[in-house]
């Protein structure tokens, strides 16, 4: 009997065991299941556990347990990173794309010696760009739009040659910005002001703005008032740092011309295009330039062409030019505008402003006048390195001579997160209404996250952002402020061409191939966002590569967000660790299970003929962004 019982009691103590086995595993696996169902979508006892378990930053992560991919992560840490050494403080404005004694070396037809021509592999600088001696963080906007610091940009070339023009000033240590162009020498508010009494400017309409031959983007900076966004580009020519002083002033700009190849936006992404004496030849090559700008420009949208030849009746003495010359140059021009279907608006004083039909069916004649080209019916955002091609862009088709080509867009701030047309059409491949909306909920998710790891990201302490794998831009919509601008990069080797719906949204960007340097001068951005680029660029190119670029471009105490898979992170941590910037990784916002991590980085501040400052350690540097305590 006595046996009986101690058997039955096993039996019941091995029940009960199994019992709270299959317990436990249910309330593991209920709980991992919580885990992986997003930030945000539990019950309030769930919200209460995710508060007290959020993003912890670890210095000293070990995922080799949770993560077996396909990486060896023991080569990574035997592996041995070279020590990057700093470049010879000659190259402290070097532009690898747009070397200057590279450039010489090629034809000067159509500007293509002042096109990307980037340095072959042999040719590639393997250290740190310096900053100048003297170098200090740049004012806060909107103080910067009117001053730069005077070491961060040595050149006082513009003052003088630009000095009646009202362009530039030195003062002391710095430089003071008036608002002046070519132009506009009253300020560009006046400017401004004449425009918008033909060009709905003010209220949300004209959203996206193109400026050719852009000058230091005074323009640019004074739209923003009226919350329109203006990518402006200028050649690096003998107007040395154009384009650095725009970057400086924390305005949009990357260095560019109009030359051979097709400029790097997609097909009607621009509101509004614009020349203020840009000194571009519109009306010779056929009117390739203006067929150009008739591509990016959006259905109902407008040119503005200020300087000559407009009004050459009046001005062509002022301007000591031929009056003959300047005749036949308007003449061109209003005859290209013709064919391209360009109603003219408005011409008063040295202003004309064109503007574009809303659709094909609004172009009576156009198919049977002889002289058209129109270009074949391909993808006309494929456009890195093509060139350009006389012909005139099609419009979308539409159901109705009312129809906007390519569909209406609502007013910004609006469209920012309404259904882009091109993603209601079902033009983009796999992305659908409701996975847009997903990406913006998602977006959301991970900018919280962000600013819980930088306290400092919506406080105006980083001004020019660039996010470098924007996909369909909702990171810069979610963190959209009048404090910030995005540059939202879609890299050429992306599975979708989605920069047309970043347009779409009122926001402004580029294609670009992160094997190749990007088209600006060093130190030219505050916060760089790197999601997933990595993973895409992997077997691409090099990744230090890409991480060199990356410094140059990033200003001293900037700062660095990398999203990706764990092993890469932890291969771009090794890298990093040899370049003066101090990192840390961070689980994803999701819990500490998920592969996919966050990593932090700071550059440290260190200018040309010195070594870095390293006082404070990579934590301690680290933990005061964190903080909110930064400088």
């Amino acid at each position: 009997m006595a046996l009986k019982s101690s058997s039955g009691e096993g039996r019941t103590r091995r029940s009960v065991s199994l019992i709270i086995i299959v317990g436990l595993c249910c309330f593991f696996y209920i709980l991992g299941a919580w885990q992986r169902s997003g930030f945000g979508r539990g019950d309030s006892i769930a919200l209460q556990v995710t508060k007290q378990t959020e993003c912890t930053i670890a210095p000293n992560l070990n995922f080799e347990t949770h993560h077996a991919g396909s990486g060896n992560l023991n080569d990574l840490k035997d592996s041995q990173v070279k020590k990057f050494k700093a470049c010879h403080d000659r190259y402290t404005d070097y532009t690898p794309c747009q070397d200057q004694k590279r450039a010489m070396t090629f034809p000067r037809d159509n500007m293509i010696y002042r096109e990307r021509h980037c340095p072959r592999e042999d040719e590639k600088l393997h250290c740190l760009i310096p900053a100048p001696k003297g170098y200090v963080a740049p004012f806060p906007w909107p103080k910067s739009r009117d001053y730069v610091p005077y070491a961060n940009v040595p050149y006082k070339s513009l003052t003088v040659e630009k000095a009646v023009q009202n362009w530039v000033q030195y003062e002391g240590n710095v430089f003071r910005f008036p608002g002046g162009g070519t132009q506009f020498p009253q300020g560009a508010d006046k400017y401004i002001e004449q425009l918008a009494s033909v060009i709905p400017i003010e209220n949300g309409i004209v959203r996206t703005a193109l400026d050719t031959g852009c000058g230091v983007a005074s323009w640019g900076a004074y739209l923003l008032k009226k919350n329109v966004l203006a990518m402006s580009f200028a050649p690096r020519d003998s107007h040395e740092a154009q384009v650095q002083f725009a970057l400086e002033r924390g305005v949009p700009a990357v260095i560019g011309v109009l030359g051979s190849i097709k400029l790097p936006y997609p097909s009607r992404a621009f509101d509004m295009a614009h020349c203020s004496r840009c000194l571009i030849p519109w009306g010779e090559n056929d009117g390739i330039y203006l067929k150009e700008v008739d591509r990016v420009l959006r259905p109902g949208g407008y040119w503005v062409l200020s300087g000559p030849p407009i009004n050459w009746k009046a001005n062509y003495q002022a301007w000591q030019r031929k009056k003959e010359d300047l005749e036949e140059e308007q003449r061109k021009i209003e005859e290209i505008a013709r064919l391209l279907c360009w109603e003219k608006v408005s011409e008063k004083s040295e202003i004309a402003i064109w503007r574009k039909r809303i659709n094909a069916e609004s172009c009576p004649g156009r198919k049977d006048d002889s002289s058209m080209n129109i270009c074949k019916e391909v993808n006309s955002n494929d456009v890195w390195y093509k060139n350009m091609e006389p012909c005139i862009t099609p419009y979308p088709k539409v159901s109705s001579v009312e129809k906007v080509a390519g569909g209406e867009l609502k007013p910004f701030p609006e469209r920012l997160n309404a259904i882009p047309p091109s993603i209601a059409s079902g033009s983009v491949p796999g992305i659908s209404v409701k996975s847009f909306q997903e990406d913006i909920k998602q977006w959301q998710g991970h900018v919280q996250a962000y600013k819980k790891i930088n306290k400092l990201l919506d406080t105006g302490r980083y001004r020019n952002i660039m996010d470098m794998n924007a996909r369909l831009g909702s990171f810069a919509a979610t963190i959209e402020s009048p404090k910030l601008w995005v540059m939202n990069v879609v890299p050429t080797l992306a599975e979708l061409s989605t920069l047309g719906v970043i347009y779409e949204r009122g926001l402004i960007g580029i294609y670009h191939d992160w094997c190749e340097a990007f088209s600006t001068y060093p130190r030219t951005y505050d916060l760089i966002h790197a999601n997933g680029v990595f993973s895409l660029y992997k077997n691409k190119c090099q990744a230090e590569d890409i991480l060199l670029e990356m410094d140059r471009i990033l200003r001293p105490e900037g700062a660095v967000i990398f999203r990706d898979d764990v092993e890469v992170l932890l291969k771009v941590k090794k890298i990093i660790s040899s370049m003066r910037w101090n990192a840390k990784l961070v689980d994803h916002e999701d819990g500490p299970l998920l592969p996919e991590k966050i990593l932090v980085a700071v550059k440290q501040y260190w200018v040309g003929g010195r070594e870095s400052k390293d006082e404070e350690s990579a934590e301690q540097l680290v933990d005061r962004v964190g903080s909110g305590n930064g400088s």
